[in-house]
């Protein structure tokens, strides 16, 4: 029996998995890698860290397997962009990650200028520097960066897919393109009017292939011990991913995954929906072809930080000694005492799409502990997934049945009973909580037929728990009334602006 690699590029570090036609996991490894931050608002990675890292937990996992490999799939941290020299695979420059807001004031002279409706009839998306493109125009702007004739630009996807190829297959799978302001999901195809928009020249974009299809093969000697000739046949955002990875096949279906943020994302089939304020429209996969009879859509709500706000209370004021005790620390207190948190470290993503606002903290007293605080940065994961389903609700004319919900925080019990009492709906957690990288398992492998239709990989899903919302009166109410505090939370967060430094 055969296995399936898949090789999930996230935002702090790679995981590389194997998977059974079963859909269970037959190795895996993770390793980290530096986050940089050279000014505030701004978030860079080394894209040779990132490589080092895809090695590394290549090479462990194969160890581990004694089954032969069908195929790889690759998933990624959406939106970052690596710019590098195709003569040599030299980096010009490090990774400007998603996070990163150095775009805003490009974002808001467009936007100024009248730009916003062309660009989001194009592209599904809204000017905003989360996007792909304000990144680019800063890379070939302010930021120095020289376009020659071998100059190549990729989200993480492409850059992996260059060095395990061995440098021949410079290319992007639909779903990451839709993500980059530059591509137009109606044609989709680059488009020359956005690419002049932001200073971005043709010669240097991947080429653009399916979600699930043969893409490239892998070269010898890109990476020790991973043979030669495996195909690489499964490419998609790590959103989009994981909507395949929870078997989300039918209109309305609808997914969360808790990351270092949070991503809603809701299958509305191959008509594409008219673009709305505060939600995004976006490419959910191609199967076999860039064309209208391969394509899905998606609405998405796109949250920026949720577990990452774990992650600064870990690292940034040393309240955790690792980032699992949220859950225990979190349910040690009843309710976070009046305390709410606002994470907006690098802005707020959907529905409010303010890059301005800032991080905010209220309701402290003498009375609060460290666990109402670690409690508040959880409820505060809930929160902003209830307003994205509030937003998506509207947009979509009707609300999701249940929310399939995975990620490493939707291990927490208390926070999917949260989730479920916020939303009034079923959250069901995925007996696999890495479904991103499930997700491009399946891209993969169905593309080479290890699954042979998307009926068959339904049928591998399951569930390992379902929250149920409370049908206690007076703790609905109170849920009802907290909800309400944080809204308000939220505009206090709005009213604060980074001072330009």
């Amino acid at each position: 029996m055969s296995v399936v690699l898949a090789i999930d590029a996230g935002t702090t570090g790679v995981r590389c998995m194997a998977f059974t036609e079963s859909g269970t996991v037959a190795a895996s490894s993770y390793r980290e890698f530096p986050q940089h931050f050279p000014r505030p608002g701004w978030v860079e990675h080394d894209p040779l860290e990132i490589w080092e890292a895809v090695v590394i937990t290549l090479k462990e996992t194969l160890r581990e397997l004694s089954a032969p490999v069908a195929a790889i799939g690759i998933t990624n941290q959406r939106e970052t962009v690596v710019v590098w020299d195709r003569k040599d695979g030299r980096p010009l420059h490090r990774a400007i990650v998603w996070q990163d807001r150095r775009g805003a004031t490009t974002c808001e002279d467009l936007a100024r200028q009248g730009h916003l409706d062309t660009v989001r009839s194009k592209t599904g998306l809204t000017l905003d520097p989360y996007f792909s493109a304000t990144k680019l125009a800063w890379l070939f702007g302010p930021g120095g960066v020289e376009v020659t004739p071998s100059t190549a630009f990729g989200t993480v996807d492409s850059w992996l897919l260059w060095h395990l190829s061995g440098g021949t297959a410079h290319a992007t799978d639909v779903t990451n393109a839709s993500r980059t302001l530059l591509f137009d999901i109606d044609s989709l195809s680059w488009d020359g009017e956005l690419c002049d928009l932001f200073g971005v020249k043709r010669s240097v974009l991947p080429e653009v292939v399916p979600s699930s299809a043969r893409t490239a093969t892998t070269a010898a000697g890109a990476v020790d011990g991973l043979p030669a000739g495996i195909p690489i046949s499964g490419i998609g955002g790590d959103q989009q991913s994981a909507l395949f990875g929870q078997a989300c096949f039918e209109e309305g279906m609808t997914k969360n995954t808790y990351g270092t943020g949070s991503f809603v994302l809701m299958n509305v089939g191959p008509t594409r929906p008219q673009a709305v304020d505060g939600i995004l429209t976006t490419v959910a996969w191609a199967l076999g072809s860039v064309s209208a009879s391969g394509v899905d859509y998606a609405l998405e709500g796109s949250i920026f930080v949720t577990g990452a706000a774990i992650q600064w209370l870990r690292d940034g004021l040393g309240l955790l000694g690792d980032a699992s005790q949220a859950g225990p620390v979190a349910s040690s207190v009843p309710d976070s005492g009046g305390v709410f948190f606002v994470p907006a470290f690098t802005g707020l993503g959907s529905p409010w799409w303010d890059p301005r606002a800032r991080a905010t903290i209220i309701g402290l007293s003498r009375g609060s502990s460290r666990a109402h605080l670690v409690r508040a940065a959880v409820e505060a994961m809930a929160y902003q997934t209830a307003d994205v389903v509030e937003a998506m609700a509207a947009a979509a004319g009707r609300a999701p049945k249940e929310l399939r919900v995975d990620g490493g925080a939707s291990v927490m019990d208390l926070l999917l009973d949260f989730q479920a009492d916020l939303l009034g709906i079923d959250v069901r957690r995925s007996a696999v909580s890495e479904t991103t990288a499930l997700g491009a398992a399946f891209l993969a492998g169905l593309a080479e037929g290890v699954w042979s239709t998307q009926s068959e990989i339904a049928a591998v899903w399951a569930a390992s728990r379902t929250a149920s919302p409370t049908t206690d009166r007076a703790r609905l109410d109170e849920t009802a009334a907290r909800y309400a505090t944080w809204r308000r939370a939220v505009e206090r967060s709005r009213e604060w602006e980074l001072p330009d430094s």
